[in-house]
């Protein structure tokens, strides 16, 4: 004999659209059910069986609902009444002798008529606490699992996400640049991999390790490629998914994320944005004991538990805002290794570009050493998205490749905008533009020993501007000389002037150049020395307030107006000494709009530097 299993079909509730249809019926009658049984009883007068003996003798009583000895009436004018009269056949007769209509209910039939809607309403409340004692126990949400949505109970669960060693794809091969921070990283490496070796020498290898940076610059690949190249799994979570606002939760979920991590060490935790929940005590609500504190009290209670365990957890954290941490979680035995990921330098970006641009068709002719060198101060999210727009804009142009003015396109794009294709500049301003670029450019080119090598200028409006004067670093840069700021100010203020000196005007175009000249002057002056006030650094405390004196404040006032009076006339004095060239290159600039460095080296007769186009 043959024996079949069938499938036990166990019963739920209904979910999703069908549940909520089920639970809006239910109520809806409900309350339908209430409001007729509250509205056939509003406004009535409860009456004596006297006075309603009264009321039919003078035939003033319309009709009559009679449930066992309950009379429900209503008279001619439409007023209600109730009252309760005796069984006996005398009433009827009367009743009958008045002409009063009458409709004679049996009780059971009134019973549902009140208790209609309490009943439906019971049924409705049942029904939402069989779906809450479900939700309770971890049925209800996707999944049921302990971290679903809808679990109350898994509310103090850790909303971290797990990363087995086999999802890991990330490797420091994954990473490019970046060099001394993947150094300081390899310990970390080591001890994951074989952490005997440490313990028998008797080294103890940092448990927490801090990434500062900015955003962007590869924090979060940095640790998954740890924990690629340490093959364990990989715990990450945001700073603010540790609150909540009900108390006890941040912590609750804290000890369950370290309580996961442990139970499959060796395991790597990371938590991006720590200073959401790692700020400095006593400045919360609730005398310094609100629900972010207590969170990261337990933080640093679960890290100092780690010596206890046998096999090691690594927490690995990442912030923008070291300043705002608290300082316990910088002592010795918490985050005690600081990591830098800085910007990439020259090399790091030509890496990087390469990197991203595999799977990507690039024309052979794109240098990229040029384009990262045309790129100081992106980050590596921003090179990834360089390559991005360089892409998306050759597929507009319906290319099979990306060339290097795709490139070009797409520096400009990130750097000053989209090009504006609905201004329309009059003659007059295009002439006061093409002199005021070519302003900045001959500054410049007159001064080569303390200034890049021009780029390119074009007169094309982008973004707010409407020209720009672009060029590039020889060089990877980390100091800057007086000379080399001092021409900064000198082509910043080469806009303006050229303007007052061909075009007899002055716009509202310098505001941004005067910005960055008053910036220069004001470092120049409070800052770095350069000034006869000395080697004294003039700035705000944490509260804006000055700490020098009102006195010193007017000398430094003095020297930068000294000093930018001074620059405005000294590029006056290069400008007009080389009118010829001015008047050249803005003609050269109405003409072609946009023109490049190895157009202007030879239209003005100045010896050309070493090539720096990206072409």
């Amino acid at each position: 004999m043959r024996k079949t299993n069938r499938n036990k079909r166990r019963m739920t509730p209904p979910k999703g659209p069908t549940g909520a249809i089920v639970a809006i019926v239910i109520l809806a009658v409900a309350l339908l059910g209430l409001y007729f049984a509250i509205e056939y009883n509003r406004d009535s007068q409860e009456v004596s069986y006297a006075t309603f003996l009264d009321l039919v003798e003078q035939d003033q009583v319309k009709t009559i609902r009679a449930s066992g000895q309950d009379l429900y009436g209503v008279l001619n004018d439409g007023s209600r009444f109730t009252t309760v009269i005796a069984s006996t056949d005398a009433v009827w007769e009367v009743l009958r002798d008045h002409n009063v209509d009458m409709i004679l209910d049996s009780p059971s039939s009134q019973f549902s008529l009140w208790y209609l809607a309490l009943l439906l309403s019971l049924l409705f409340m049942v029904w939402m606490g069989w779906m809450f004692l479900r939700q309770l126990r971890g049925g209800g949400g996707s999944g049921g699992g302990g971290g679903g949505p809808g679990n109350i109970f898994s509310m103090g669960k850790s909303k971290a996400k797990m990363f087995l060693p086999s999802e890991i794809k990330e490797s420091f091969e994954s990473v490019a640049g970046a060099e001394e921070a993947k150094e300081d990283l390899k310990d970390i490496i080591d001890f994951l991999k074989d952490p005997k070796k440490f313990e028998e020498i008797g080294a103890e290898v940092t448990r927490g390790i801090l990434l500062i940076g900015e955003p962007g610059n590869g924090k979060t690949l940095l640790a998954r490629a740890v924990a690629g190249e340490a093959n364990c799994p990989f715990f990450t979570i945001s700073g603010s998914d540790f609150i909540e606002v009900f108390v006890g939760v941040g912590a609750s979920r804290v000890r369950d994320l370290f309580n996961q991590a442990r139970a499959h060490a060796p395991a790597i935790i990371f938590i991006d944005e720590i200073d959401a929940v790692g700020r400095h005590r006593g400045k919360g609500t609730g005398g310094g004991h609100d629900e972010r504190e207590q969170t990261l009290n337990q933080l640093l209670t679960e890290m100092d538990g780690f010596k206890v365990h046998d096999k090691p957890v690594i927490i690995i954290a990442a912030t923008n805002r070291p300043d705002v941490l608290d300082k316990a979680l910088l002592r010795p035995g918490r985050f005690d290794r600081t990591v830098n990921v800085p910007y990439p330098d020259l090399i790091s970006r030509e890496e990087i570009l390469k990197l991203h641009a595999k799977g990507v068709k690039i024309s052979p002719d794109v240098d990229m050493e040029k384009i990262a060198r045309g790129t100081p101060g992106f980050s590596g999210a921003s090179l990834k998205n360089l390559i991005n727009e360089a892409a998306i804009h050759a597929s507009k142009q319906d290319k099979k490749i990306v060339d290097v003015d795709d490139f070009e396109e797409a520096r400009d794009k990130i750097l000053l905008g989209k090009a504006s294709k609905t201004i329309r500049l009059t003659e007059e301003d295009r002439k006061i533009t093409a002199y005021h670029e070519a302003g900045h450019a001959l500054v410049r080119l007159m001064r080569p020993k303390t200034s890049d090598p021009l780029h390119k200028v074009t007169i094309v409006p982008r973004g707010k501007a409407l020209g720009v004067t672009a060029w590039l670093p020889e060089r990877e840069k980390y100091n800057e000389t007086e000379h080399e700021l001092y021409t900064s100010i000198l082509s910043a203020l080469g806009g303006r002037v050229a303007e007052e000196i061909a075009c007899d005007a002055i716009t509202t175009g310098a505001y941004s150049d005067f910005q960055a000249a008053n910036d220069i002057a004001y470092r120049m002056v409070c800052f770095y020395g350069m000034s006869p006030l000395g080697p004294v650094i003039y700035q705000l405390n944490d509260y804006g307030q000055r700490w020098y004196s009102e006195d010193t404040s007017k000398k430094i006032d003095e020297q930068i107006r000294v000093l930018l009076d001074r620059a405005h006339n000294e590029t006056k004095e290069i400008l007009v000494s080389n009118r010829d060239k001015l008047n050249k290159l803005a003609d050269a600039l109405l003409d072609k709009e946009t023109m490049y460095a190895k157009e202007i080296y030879p239209l003005l007769g100045i010896e050309p530097r070493q090539e720096h186009s990206l072409s």
